[in-house]
């Protein structure tokens, strides 16, 4: 594959997700019938700028991003700070996510300030941050272990520069990235449905990452094998696995027809408050509509549930496989830190962090 295929996919796979995540973040905590009520029978399926939430002035007619586009890419600046300073990356990974958790708690601490995006007024808003984030990184700042059962996609949501940095030249082997993935989401979830899916996503974006010519019965082919992936991976959760491949497993078969995407999605796989609903959400969306990313992303955030970490998740996996190229320019427009993003995907291809200008 040439380089700059793979940079192109990395820049699709980290803008896909942003524009997920920007395009279901006004109805996140909306009910389907109050989406259609507020934007029409098809739902919302172009950015709403008109500053619905906002905390300052500097967000002018674009389309905000959530929590989730900023820990995504603190979890970039992670892995490239731990490249730079030659530590471990899970280790380096919490920091960064320790010095978002700063910007959200308004205070400053000696140590945290390996982050340049730290700087950026729109990485220091609060967006609907998640609770059981922001509670386990205090534990960790605080010197405790964090202690919880959740299997919110709080750890999902976030992971994607994990496989897309492995990604480039097999930097990093396949199964260690997966690894990597729920190992970063485990930080803050702990329940193995709230990690163990994280590897299974990773596994989706290496490989459409690195597939030149991605079809959809390759990308189905990739599905199954992280299945098989996961199950190699966590013997010990023989049960809970188990669960995540029955979902998984119902997403590919709702994909075949893909009648009604919202009655697939709010009767057959849930509302995507958990790991492995999101997860099974942004299958479902991202097979049924291989071909189409406006259709696939539209899917993924009209429905009852979490839509702004389905659309994220979705943007993530479909932007892998067809680059930020072939990305809809109306989606490309008006998206809220385009150029940041563009510039961290491209320190991840490189392997290093660069000065943003």
């Amino acid at each position: 594959m040439g380089k700059n295929v793979i940079n192109d996919r990395i820049r699709g796979s980290l803008i896909g997700g942003a524009i997920g995540d920007a395009l279901g973040y006004p109805v996140e905590f909306l009910f389907w019938s109050n989406i259609q009520n507020k934007y029409g029978a098809m739902g919302i399926t172009r950015y709403d700028t008109a500053q619905w939430q906002s905390e300052n002035s500097h967000e002018n007619g674009v389309a905000l991003v959530s929590d989730d586009t900023q820990m995504t890419l603190y979890t970039a600046c992670g892995i490239l700070n731990a490249e730079k300073n030659g530590t471990a990356v899970i280790p380096t990974i919490c920091e960064a996510y320790i010095e978002w958790l700063l910007t959200q708690i308004r205070k400053k601490k000696i140590g945290f300030e390996q982050c340049w995006i730290r700087e950026l007024p729109q990485l220091n808003d609060l967006r609907a941050p998640g609770n059981t984030c922001i509670n386990s990184l205090m534990d960790i700042m605080n010197g405790n272990e964090p202690c919880n059962n959740s299997k919110g996609c709080g750890g999902v949501m976030r992971i994607a520069p994990i496989p897309l940095y492995g990604a480039v030249d097999n930097r990093i082997d396949i199964k260690e990235t997966c690894l990597l993935a729920a190992k970063a989401s485990e930080l803050t979830h702990q329940h193995s449905l709230g990690y163990i899916p994280s590897a299974f996503v990773a596994y989706l974006i290496y490989r459409l990452a690195q597939d030149e010519h991605p079809k959809k019965e390759s990308y189905r082919t990739y599905i199954k094998e992280g299945l098989f992936l996961i199950s190699d991976m966590y013997p010990k959760n023989r049960d809970t696995v188990g669960e995540f491949i029955l979902l998984v497993d119902r997403a590919m078969y709702l994909a075949n027809k893909a009648d009604d995407d919202v009655k697939n999605i709010e009767y057959y796989l849930g509302r995507g408050w958990v790991a492995e609903e999101t997860v099974a959400i942004a299958v479902y969306c991202s097979l049924a509509h291989f071909d189409d990313f406006e259709r696939a992303i539209i899917a993924a955030v009209n429905h009852s549930g979490d839509s702004d970490s389905t659309g994220a998740v979705t943007g993530n996996i479909l932007g892998a496989a067809i680059g930020y190229e072939n990305l809809p320019r109306f989606y490309k427009e008006n998206l809220e830190l385009h150029d940041v993003i563009l510039h961290i995907a491209d320190d991840l291809y490189q392997g290093k962090e660069s000065k943003y200008k």
